[in-house]
């Protein structure tokens, strides 16, 4: 099977990127993925085609295509099949990220993304989680959190866990008031993957500020899920997370 870096004369267009990409393909590792990933009916991932590639093979791919000219990686990221998604998506994160982008190439990357995420090709936690805080995240700490309502007031589960996913920049800049915020949104949303994010937002707050987190969630465990509270006190010392579970 060859990779990227073994297929000679490879030109930077999305066809030569599926092409790739199907090369790679697994059939064996594609059930498996779409078992992980919930494509049967009725759940979260419904109707989603796999490929079978790992990630490590998908992030090798995306660093062979990184020149790919922004147009053709989004029209990459409308591929049938989710690991090609991934793929495009991963390349106009590295893009975004790069020091040689222009503040016109990062708005033009955050509106294909708003795009693309609306139009549904950002269906799945993966593609969320490894691309919104390189994207939207990065974009909302330079423009303000305003620029996530479109996604946050969505009432779509991708794109809500794409305003969360969003608050990782502000965190890392412990700037904590709009992730607090965000969470705050999202107490109550009836999907565990967004449960999930919360608490995943709410852990990382706490590694920079536990006492911070221990203050909120005294005010708020009672209307939180009990997902949200267990992500967030993970790196708690087990007798304080026994305490806060048993309240």
């Amino acid at each position: 099977m060859k990779t990227p870096q073994e297929t000679p004369g490879a030109s930077l267009t999305a066809a030569n990127l599926e092409r790739a990409m199907l090369a790679q393909a697994n059939p064996a590792d594609a059930i498996i993925l779409m078992s992980f990933f919930k494509t049967g009916k009725g759940q979260y991932g419904e109707g989603d085609r796999f490929l079978g590639i790992r990630n490590p093979l998908t992030r090798r791919t995306a660093k062979a295509f990184r020149d790919l000219p922004v147009r053709e990686a989004v029209r990459a990221a409308h591929s049938e099949w989710h690991e090609i998604r991934l793929c495009a998506l991963l390349i106009l994160a590295d893009k975004y990220q790069s020091k040689k982008a222009k503040e016109t190439d990062r708005a033009a990357i955050f509106g294909h993304y708003a795009e693309l995420a609306r139009g549904g090709f950002v269906n799945n936690w993966d593609l969320v989680d490894l691309t919104a805080p390189d994207i939207t995240g990065a974009y909302a700490f330079e423009h303000g959190a305003g620029t996530l309502e479109r996604f946050a007031a969505s009432g779509h589960l991708w794109e809500e866990r794409v305003a969360v996913l969003s608050m990782f920049p502000f965190i890392r800049a412990k700037q904590m008031d709009e992730p607090f915020r965000m969470v705050d949104r999202f107490l109550p949303h009836p999907h565990d993957l967004m449960h999930k994010a919360c608490g995943w937002m709410l852990r990382e707050i706490g590694k920079r500020d536990r006492a911070m987190l221990t203050a909120y969630l005294e005010k708020n465990k009672a209307v939180m899920a009990r997902t949200t509270l267990r992500y967030a006190i993970e790196h708690y010392p087990e007798p304080e997370r026994k305490a806060f579970l048993s309240k």
